[in-house]
């Protein structure tokens, strides 16, 4: 039976004294001591070195911890995250990294650890997001290939007036090019920001929304008055299927950061939203480390396009054997001496037309197939 002592102390000192009488072997001391014969042998080899020093309980704390920072890098990162709250560590890091070059910074699971402690932030599972696999990828190689659009949805400022913002990115780079607040969703609100921005930046090869006002009606090829404009600067308009705003993901990932940090509480009036949302857009901008840049932020990798606001738009071109025909005000056109209604959106403009099969033609606006007519039943399919 193992020989029970009052403490850890009197019984070391006591397997000592009965080690030195050699009246036992270490293997019968260690048994009854209930002990393992190398922490025998640890009693035995401390006491040797530290006499009764070497018996007294020790801290098991390791000598280095790979997570310990020093107070100075802990006040930092601290400071960071309450000047931006809605940052994680991965965009912290390479922010302070910028701002504060001199600082060893600890790996980011670290920080997490600490924004925990602190109550600046709080852990949440990650959900498994389904995947579309119909969705159109969004390819954007450089910038200006694909700009994205949207209007944030809608909210009253504290004079009661709504408040709709229009978003407009670089797909590529994520710069965040506009952030208007405009008083609705019409064309005549929507308009006036594209010719800015079109201006100040270029223009893009194509710009990418959902099939909402302004940007896409019911009309063939969902052409809308914005659109035709678009097409007639030479710009494609890619539309996502409806229903699916995952296709237009990292537009939607900027709203979720907009919403929370230039919508809540809204602002008292649009003067003042329109403030906030251009401080938002400074630093969105640059600011703001992107994770899928590498942690850069967008102003290091965008430019402005090549292709400049023309001062004058430009009629349309089609090769000779395409029958060519002016939409009139009632949005229909004249075919094989039958009026046929198109679109209201094409008030106007010059269409053609190209019979591509027997008794089929193809309808185009500058290069947009906007549908096929076939001519034994004079009926127009998109």
């Amino acid at each position: 039976m193992p020989w029970k002592t009052t403490t850890p102390m009197t019984e070391r000192l006591s397997f000592i004294k009965l080690y030195q009488t050699r009246l036992w072997s270490m293997t019968e001391l260690c048994t009854r001591f209930n002990i393992s014969r190398k922490t025998g042998y640890k009693w035995l080899r401390r006491h040797a070195q530290e006499g009764l020093a070497g018996l007294q309980e020790k801290s098991r704390a390791p000598l280095a911890c790979p997570h310990r920072m020093a107070p100075e890098v802990a006040a930092a990162l601290l400071e960071a995250k309450q000047l931006h709250p809605s940052w994680g560590p991965r965009k912290i890091l390479p922010y302070l990294a910028r701002h504060r070059p001199t600082l060893e910074l600890p790996a980011a699971s670290t920080v997490g650890e600490l924004f925990h402690q602190a109550g600046l932030s709080r852990f949440k599972p990650r959900r498994r997001r389904p995947q579309h696999p119909g969705a159109p990828a969004l390819h954007a190689g450089a910038p200006n290939e694909v700009w994205t659009a949207d209007f944030k949805g809608h909210f009253r400022t504290g004079d009661g007036v709504y408040c709709y913002p229009l978003t407009v990115a670089d797909a590529y780079s994520r710069y965040l090019l506009g952030c208007m607040a405009r008083l609705s969703t019409k064309q005549v609100e929507a308009q006036p920001i594209f010719e800015h921005l079109f201006r100040e930046y270029g223009l893009p090869g194509a710009i990418r929304t959902d099939n909402g006002a302004p940007f896409a009606t019911p009309a063939f090829c969902g052409l809308s008055k914005l659109s035709v404009w678009w097409i007639k600067l030479g710009i494609r308009h890619q539309r996502i299927a409806p229903g699916r705003p995952e296709q237009n993901g990292r537009h939607e990932r900027m709203h979720r950061t907009l919403k929370a940090e230039a919508t809540r509480p809204p602002e008292r009036n649009q003067a003042t939203q329109q403030a906030r949302f251009d401080r938002f857009r400074q630093e969105y901008n640059h600011e703001r480390p992107h994770e899928a840049l590498g942690q850069c932020t967008p102003v290091t990798l965008y430019r402005p396009s090549r292709r400049q606001m023309p001062t004058k738009l430009a009629a349309p071109v089609y090769p000779g054997h395409y029958l060519v025909r002016r939409v009139s005000n009632a949005g229909t056109f004249r075919f094989q001496s039958r009026q046929l209604f198109l679109s209201d959106t094409l008030l106007q403009e010059w269409i053609a037309l190209e019979e591509t099969s027997d008794g089929i033609w193809s309808i185009y606006f500058y290069d947009v197939l906007l549908a096929r007519l076939d001519e034994r039943d004079f009926k127009l399919r998109g």
